[in-house]
């Protein structure tokens, strides 16, 4: 039986199409591959985002922003200037990207303008700072990546 070039490409294309079908149909019914890319919770989920979206505005109209450095001591934070430091109320989470055992979440309470994470609480390294904060009832969320050497 001889196959003309025609057949070859008909058999070619019918062969690739059931390679593709067979990989779809695994994936959607294998739980292990699960890829539902929305939450049960969305609307919920869209308005902790969305609050999340306010602080941060809030954040970025302040006139004197929020400083979160690297220093020989630690992790300074350092608070807007003309705010009172007693009212400042929130926390501030320490993400480590390579190695959650090592995440930190601190209450603010101050009685100065600035917050000191020490170095020794620290491992040396990226860590992504995020400061969830509250000033007279009004919310701020401020975000930055350090580096600790």
């Amino acid at each position: 039986m001889k196959i003309n070039w025609g057949t070859g490409i008909v058999i070619a294309f019918a062969l690739f199409m059931s390679f593709i079908l067979f990989f779809v149909f695994r994936v959607q019914s294998d739980s292990k591959y699960d890829n539902e890319l929305v939450v049960e919770d969305y609307y919920k989920q869209e308005r902790i985002l969305q609050d999340q979206l306010n602080r941060q505005e809030n954040a970025v109209s302040l006139q004197h922003q929020l400083k979160i450095n690297s220093t020989e001591a630690g992790v300074e934070i350092e608070f807007p200037a003309g705010f009172d430091a007693a009212k400042i109320k929130g926390k501030v989470f320490l993400y480590r990207p390579s190695n959650q055992k090592l995440d930190i979440e601190k209450p603010i309470s101050i009685s100065a303008s600035n917050l000191l994470i020490p170095k020794s609480d620290l491992v040396g390294g990226r860590w992504n700072i995020t400061v969830d904060w509250e000033y007279e009832g009004k919310g701020y969320l401020n975000k930055k990546e350090v580096t600790v050497y």
